[in-house]
């Protein structure tokens, strides 16, 4: 018992050390050379990769130059992203075609970044990946599965996603430089926003929304497939606005009318009067000022909301306007 307890001990300090090791490192000159280099071409990877990093001091500031340069520069390819989706639902009962398949596709996807910085997520991450081998740091490309509102909500049916692990003073990270890159609009249209909350994520909160295919690469989450395919639906913003989602841990909530329903998030104590109810029931929607307790001690808030009519509801969490998190309700 005391064993196990040490081990528990050890798996939090670790996993509050993900979100500190870094802050003492101010990162404004590699975004600043990251900036300085915007629109150079792939044509010359090594020079740019040493352009990038060879002024700066240590592996975490260069690995911040190469990720910002990539983040700000490679367009997201719906299309070209689409298709393959596509064309991996259709071969997922057929591994051997559906790989002999990829890697047809490799030079074709190689040849669009190369030429027109455009990929998708496999893209951003093999580049990420290739010009970190060049800075002699150490990354590696994890695939998986990604859970948005509209894919793997209830079971993994496909791998859909890539994203990167990078070793940097003999540890571990995560980081999705896809995701931080922007977003793909309502018009198909990628709209560059940089999302700095996929940058050397926690891992605990990473794992809300990604699943590796080998399970080490969760690192310090013990996250378990049926706690992801349960768990509320989290979105960019989650990462963005640096918030961390605590209860209720499941997507599907049953309450009473009548009885305080509790929503309780992490968030720093300028953002305890950003939060926001939506409630939405088919075209009915209302927005809610919860009443709120924060404690300051734990970083912690609590949202408190009294249902006054039985049903079924979908229930958006927003801070700043930015949806952060959705549940279903179900009241009786």
């Amino acid at each position: 018992m005391k064993t196990f307890t040490f081990i528990l001990l050890i798996i939090a300090a670790n996993m509050h050390a993900q979100i500190s090791d870094f802050k003492h490192i101010n990162y404004t000159r590699a975004d600043n050379i990251a900036e300085l280099y915007k629109g150079e071409s792939l044509k010359n990877i090594q020079l740019l990769t040493y352009n990038l990093t060879h002024s700066l001091k240590n592996d975490a500031e260069k690995f911040r130059a190469i990720y910002k340069w990539i983040c700000s520069n490679i367009k997201g390819d719906y299309y070209l992203s689409k298709r393959i989706i596509s064309k991996n639902k259709k071969l997922k009962d057929r591994p051997v075609a559906s790989r002999q398949w990829q890697i047809s596709m490799l030079p074709k996807m190689f040849k669009k970044l190369r030429n027109q910085k455009k990929t998708m997520c496999t893209g951003y991450a093999y580049l990420l990946q290739y010009m970190c081998k060049i800075a002699s740091i150490e990354c590696k490309i994890i695939h998986g599965y990604s859970r948005t509102p509209t894919t793997n909500m209830h079971t993994l049916d496909l791998i859909n996603h890539s994203w990167n692990a990078v070793k940097l003073n003999d540890k571990w990270y995560l980081c999705d430089p896809t995701w931080s890159s922007g977003y793909i609009n309502e018009l198909y249209e990628f709209i560059s926003d940089y999302n700095n909350g996929y940058f050397l994520t926690e891992p605990k909160l990473f794992s809300k929304n990604h699943y590796p295919i080998n399970k080490k690469w969760l690192l310090y989450s013990n996250n378990s497939t049926s706690q992801f395919l349960e768990s509320p639906v989290v979105y960019n913003e989650t990462f963005k606005h640096d918030v961390f989602p605590i209860s209720p841990a499941k997507l599907e909530i049953k309450t009473f009318t009548k009885q305080p329903t509790t929503f309780l998030f992490t968030c720093s104590d300028k953002q305890k009067n950003s939060f926001k109810l939506v409630i939405e029931k088919g075209s009915f929607i209302d927005i809610i000022s919860p009443k709120i307790n924060y404690n300051k001690k734990k970083n912690e808030i609590a949202l408190l909301h009294y249902f006054r009519t039985k049903g079924t509801f979908k229930l958006h969490v927003l801070i700043n306007n930015d949806i952060i998190s959705t549940f279903y309700i179900s009241t009786k």
